[in-house]
């Protein structure tokens, strides 16, 4: 299914919603209202307002309420994207300066601190505070998810069990929030559980493919490969292969993930030795069946051009070449 094609139910929501999301950021000091200008003007493909805007659609029409939803997830994707930069150190973010690098450390913490006020603040105004709990949920999660990472990566000996735990904290956590927050916009409440469980499943077959990227060909994805080995980051291909792996070539992934990860020819071989032990055909195994297990979720919905967009964004998220 084309992007077109998946878009197509709620293209007038998007077009909206830009504006509209833009109209929650505006603030009166401006300096603040430059920089968020900045983020607004450099969002991505409005992924989360899409899941938002289809698990909304999937059963009623889409309200004031779906917009106030996307509007609180993308406060929160981008203000923790804020927050991320500067814990990192990064100077860039999808080819673009990021607003530590273009304003430095402090402002940009105070400007994620914005947006998470915003976050409060919208949520009291609109009397949403069934999206509020849900939203809190998530920052939660994806706090300890972070913080579970940076514990268990120290050591280098994270099992697949914990790192399943990470990512659905980390990563999963916010698509689920998008399809639960889109439901409960609905007016519904009888599947909400399911609906969140649902985008749990998207959101941990989205990390996967990005786990899957890091050894592909930089041609195909329009990036460098490497770059989780670089970081010391241990994703399921690398685990799957320390798990696999004969005790020597398991130790040699060990020390070039700990001591030679600046080094290109070391992280040449790293690659080589996840797709000796099969680290990716194994990831992609195991991303296929959940996306899988997401669809077979909406199985029990009536059909309408919503259900069909939202398994077509599954397929989308499983193909996607970046």
């Amino acid at each position: 299914m084309r992007v077109e094609e998946i878009i197509a139910p709620v293209e007038q929501e998007l077009a909206e919603f830009e504006k509209f999301f833009a109209a929650t950021m505006k603030s009166d000091v401006p300096l603040l209202d430059k920089v968020t200008h900045y983020l607004v003007k450099r969002k991505g493909k409005q992924i989360r307002p899409l899941f938002v805007f289809l698990s909304c659609k999937m059963f009623s029409e889409t309200n004031a309420k779906a917009f106030d939803a996307a509007a609180l997830i993308e406060l929160l994707h981008t203000a923790t994207l804020v927050h991320d930069d500067v814990v990192d150190d990064a100077n860039e973010r999808r080819g673009y300066f990021s607003v530590n690098a273009l304003w430095k450390n402090k402002i940009a913490v105070l400007v994620g601190d914005y947006m998470l006020s915003r976050i409060l603040l919208l949520s009291i105004e609109k009397q949403n505070t069934d999206l509020l709990a849900i939203v809190a949920r998530s920052v939660r999660e994806m706090s300890e998810g972070e913080l579970l990472q940076i514990e268990k990566a120290r050591k280098l000996n994270i099992t697949e069990e914990v790192y399943f735990e990470v990512i659905r904290k980390k990563t999963a956590s916010l698509i689920a929030t998008c399809c639960e927050a889109g439901y409960l916009a609905s007016g519904s409440t009888d599947h909400r559980d399911v609906m969140r469980l649902f985008g749990e499943k998207v959101g941990l077959a989205f990390q996967l493919k990005d786990d899957i990227f890091d050894f592909g060909s930089a041609a195909d994805i329009g990036k460098p490969t490497g770059n989780d080995i670089r970081e010391q980051k241990m994703t399921l291909p690398i685990i799957y292969t320390l798990n696999q792996a004969n005790k020597a070539d398991a130790k040699e992934l060990r020390t070039i993930i700990k001591n030679h990860n600046d080094s290109e020819p070391h992280i040449r071989k790293a690659i080589e030795l996840v797709k000796r032990y099969d680290g990716i055909a194994y990831t992609e195994q195991r991303m296929r069946a959940l996306g899988e297990e997401a669809k077979v979720l909406l199985a029990e919905f009536p059909e309408n051009e919503a259900k069909t967009a939202l398994i077509g964004l599954v397929e989308y998220t499983m193909n996607r070449t970046k």
